[in-house]
């Protein structure tokens, strides 16, 4: 191999290693942005179509492959969650990070467990029940900002009796952006914000 090649080699090798690092710093970039507490206190205040929800999001098992805590509630009622679920962050592409979601089995037993992540180190990965089909698929959209959504028509959800649900999701540096739908098989919906999603802005 004369000179020119290997010179050609190391820039190539040197440009893949770079931008590895530029995809690795995004998910850890991501990861962080979606950690703390944030309610829609303010959304509420302006608007009676929308209620003051909770939203705390808290790394648990760390080191081993980004995954949170998710618990969401009526902010009057913290005591009563409506959704507990663990979110998976995984590279996907070159240019998509997946938030896998799973249910936890009894989640009774895990209410207000973000104040105290390490209770989770009781259950393990393998305990979820993953919910195929209603992961988001997230991209890049800017400094410190991630939007993405659910597939179309693959997150099953019976609830109210939909058909399935669908997610929009937009991820800011003090805020969450989350419209969550269920709608019927012709596709009119059946719950969820009607007019837009819901802001969650970060309190902590």
């Amino acid at each position: 191999m004369n000179q020119t090649l290997i010179l050609l080699s190391l820039v190539l090798l040197s440009t893949s290693c770079s931008t590895q690092a530029i995809k690795d710093a995004q998910l850890e970039e991501l990861y962080s942005l979606m950690q703390g507490s944030f309610n829609s206190a303010e959304q509420a205040m302006t608007d009676s179509g929308y209620f003051d929800i909770s939203l705390h999001m808290y790394p648990i098992w760390e080191g081993k492959n980004h995954f949170l805590y998710v618990e969401q509630s009526v902010s009057s009622m913290q005591d009563r969650p409506y959704r507990q679920r663990v979110y998976q962050l995984m590279r996907t592409s070159d240019s998509t990070i997946t938030s896998f979601i799973y249910k936890i089995p009894n989640d009774s037993l895990w209410i207000g467990a973000w104040k105290t992540p390490a209770m989770f180190n009781e259950l393990k990965p393998t305990d979820l029940v993953s919910l195929d089909g209603c992961e988001v698929v997230l991209t890049n959209d800017g400094k410190k900002r991630y939007k993405g959504s659910t597939g179309e028509k693959r997150c099953e959800s019976t609830l109210y009796g939909a058909s399935y649900a669908h997610s929009i999701v937009e991820i800011h540096e003090e805020s969450v952006y989350s419209w969550d739908r269920g709608l019927d098989s012709d596709g009119k919906q059946i719950w969820g914000a009607e007019k837009g999603g819901y802001i969650f802005k970060k309190y902590d």
